[in-house]
């Protein structure tokens, strides 16, 4: 029997220390939002203002051929303006797409019992997280979001760690996806008048992690948020969004892409994939390029899905401006840092827009 959750303790017991998520408190019969969900009014999304973002996702098949310049030049105006674009042509097979989408919706259908085992506090391994909002404990108000996350290291440990319920899928998502990112960083370098070597780009995505999100059905998608405002705190983020859409991206300066404070929705395409600019390479680029502040809103028509892979360096690797940037514009806005002790400042705090980059500004108060 589902508690009361009107009860702050009992709702919190049941949907994050017993692993019921928020699809098991929908499940129950919700009906209105829980207090513990209600966002503050500056932080709820409305999407009747909001613009939906109108540029044409970027065609990466001409890459390398006769249009390379004008498609390099789509990726670079995009990742210095926005830090978010789409992509087709993308060399993720679309039946592998639609087949993630559907293996998603299967495994958060699964029995709560089942996906709890991967609980942050009882998983039989590491590699695998069974979560919810982002970071609940810290949180004003909690996000409409539940989730599964697979760390890589290696083929073998995947087969072997992550459920196999959505193993072999996810796993080839991540296997075909790799290419891509290599090549849209290899642009984004080449722009920074750096030649990246094999090398170099290895230590950026050295660390790869998938994830599974679920928004369910939510009675009332005004009062509350899917996730809240964040940047992504690595170096690309590639995401597969469902056609139910939501993602919503801040515009940081007055640009092509909007004017400056205003929220544009990224709606989906079909065969698509979403890239998002993450901080590292905001920090890398000294600001060039920009990190995207977005977030979710929710639905109440239908559970919404969407499938993120997140590239990183080694948690070891030492951060900061490329050498070649910084000779180029005559100062560095950030200093040099560990990745693992920015990861330590982003995940024991609730999301709060780009404040997670302060850590490594320079001068930062």
């Amino acid at each position: 029997m589902a508690p009361s959750f009107d009860d702050g303790n009992s709702l919190f017991n049941f949907v994050v220390r017993d692993g019921n998520g928020v699809k098991g408190m929908v499940d129950s019969g919700l009906s209105t939002v829980p207090q513990a969900y209600m966002q503050p009014p500056i932080e709820r999304i409305d999407k009747d203002r909001a613009r939906k973002h109108g540029h044409p996702p970027i065609d990466l098949s001409k890459l390398g051929g006769p249009e390379h310049d004008e498609v390099a030049k789509q990726i670079v105006r995009a990742a210095e303006n926005l830090g978010f674009f789409q992509v087709v042509n993308h060399g993720v097979p679309v039946d592998l797409l639609e087949s993630l989408k559907d293996t998603a919706h299967d495994f958060f259908s699964l029995p709560a019992e089942k996906k709890a085992v991967y609980r942050d506090d009882v998983s039989p391994t590491p590699l695998v997280k069974y979560g919810t909002s982002f970071v609940p404990q810290k949180e004003k108000a909690l996000e409409w979001k539940d989730y599964i996350s697979m760390q890589y290291t290696n083929d073998a440990e995947a087969l072997q760690h992550w459920p196999e319920e959505i193993r072999d899928v996810s796993l080839e998502y991540l296997r075909t996806s790799m290419s891509m990112v290599r090549k849209l960083l290899q642009v984004l370098l080449e722009n920074l008048g750096v030649k990246p070597e094999d090398s170099m780009i290895d230590v950026l995505v050295d660390k790869k992690m998938v994830n599974m999100n679920y928004y369910p059905t939510c009675p009332n998608p005004d009062l509350t948020v899917g996730v809240g405002r964040h940047s992504d705190m690595g170096t690309l983020t590639i995401l597969l969004q469902d056609g139910i859409g939501g993602l919503y991206v801040k515009i940081e300066d007055d640009s092509e892409f909007g004017k400056k404070g205003e929220w544009v929705e990224i709606p989906p395409v079909p065969s698509a994939l979403v890239i998002n600019v993450g901080d590292m390479v905001q920090v890398l680029s000294n600001g060039k390029y920009k990190s995207a502040e977005h977030r979710v809103r929710t639905t109440s028509t239908k559970s919404r899905v969407s499938i993120p892979i997140f590239t990183m360096p080694n948690a070891t690797a030492k951060i900061a401006p490329l050498p070649e940037v910084v000779e180029k514009d005559g100062n560095t806005l950030y200093k040099e840092f560990v990745l693992v002790d920015y990861m330590k400042n982003f995940f024991s705090n609730a999301h709060d827009g780009k404040k997670s980059l302060d850590f490594a500004k320079i001068n930062s108060a």
